[in-house]
């Protein structure tokens, strides 16, 4: 499939039943989502949660819990697979990244789901980060071999409660599974993080080195990480974005070096317009995704492939 074709889109009718399509269909659908890394189903039959619940589940795959995710995003289930995409407010730019790449546990693939299409902004922004990864090969090979050889830290000031107005406002006792200190401290440690309490019970955590670059099962690589999102958005009473990521040797990653590959992926970003009924589905090694902001209510839910 050429690159032009992004997203892949497939169309039905208005009366078609999305868990009945998805279940005969899957081969062709895992055929396009391998090519360019996003579906879109539009004009399927998918009234509410329950609908995209059964169209999420008929794909067969296993599920990959939010409850059980280091998410730093604010987020209420509807179901037991399905979950509002961010609380974050309307005005709140989401930018581009990996769905939890900024972890050492990630799904490999997303789904999402307009229950309401808003009346102005929220589109996804989505980008492939293959052909973005090309693009720095040609244009900062320097700065890609630096990403690819030293990898990449995460810093993030986690409060004692969820905090839904900030985009990185999930609570550490929420993202860990832990009520007590010395609980969040023992799952930091299996996973080689190091942390620090700070005086109003906030948590500062910071990853062990995680890689910028992955190399897919194809042979293609791609910028799989969440810089973008973390050097332009990680920002709120707690964190200050420059200061969120560093290369693994903990060198700093500067405005001149994001620079360049925020113009590369803005660039190359295919805006998501919803439309009410609307299914994506991302494969999370190949696809970035963001959130726009939007004004009036906009309703779009989430469902993760572990």
């Amino acid at each position: 499939m050429a690159d032009s074709e992004f997203p892949a889109i497939i169309l039905a009718s208005g009366s078609t039943d999305l868990a009945g399509y998805i279940a005969v269909n899957k081969a062709q659908i895992d055929e396009q989502l391998g090519a360019v890394g996003a579906v879109l189903l539009r004009g399927f039959a998918v009234p509410d949660a329950p609908a995209f619940d059964a169209a999420v589940q008929s794909y067969g795959a296993d599920n990959f819990a939010y409850a059980e995710s280091l998410s730093n995003a604010v987020r209420v289930n509807v179901t037991q697979r399905v979950f509002t995409a961010n609380e974050a407010p309307p005005e709140t730019s989401i930018y581009l990244h990996h769905e939890m790449a900024q972890t050492p546990i990630y799904p490999s693939k997303l789904f999402f789901y307009c229950e309401i299409a808003p009346s102005e902004g929220g589109a996804t922004p989505i980008c492939r980060s293959d052909i973005l990864l090309d693009r720095m090969a040609i244009e900062t090979p320097e700065l890609l071999e630096a990403f690819a050889t030293k990898g990449v830290r995460y810093t993030n000031v986690m409060p004692a409660d969820n905090d839904a107005g900030s985009g990185q406002g999930r609570s550490w006792k929420s993202t860990l599974n832990a009520e007590t200190k010395d609980a969040a401290e023992a799952r930091l440690a299996k996973l080689g993080y190091t942390h620090e309490w700070l005086d109003n019970g906030s948590l500062r955590a910071t990853t062990p080195v995680l890689p910028a670059v992955r190399q897919l099962a194809d042979g293609r690589r791609s910028f799989f990480n969440q810089l973008i999102a973390a050097f332009r958005g990680w920002s709120d009473s707690r964190n200050t974005a420059h200061k969120s990521v560093s290369f693994g040797d903990d060198m700093p990653i500067t405005g001149a070096d994001m620079e360049p590959v925020i113009a590369l992926s803005d660039a190359l970003t295919y805006d998501l317009q919803w439309q009410a009924g609307d299914v994506a589905l991302l494969d999370n090694y190949l696809v970035m995704h963001g959130r726009r902001p939007f004004a009036g209510k906009r309703r779009v839910l989430a469902s993760l492939v572990a």
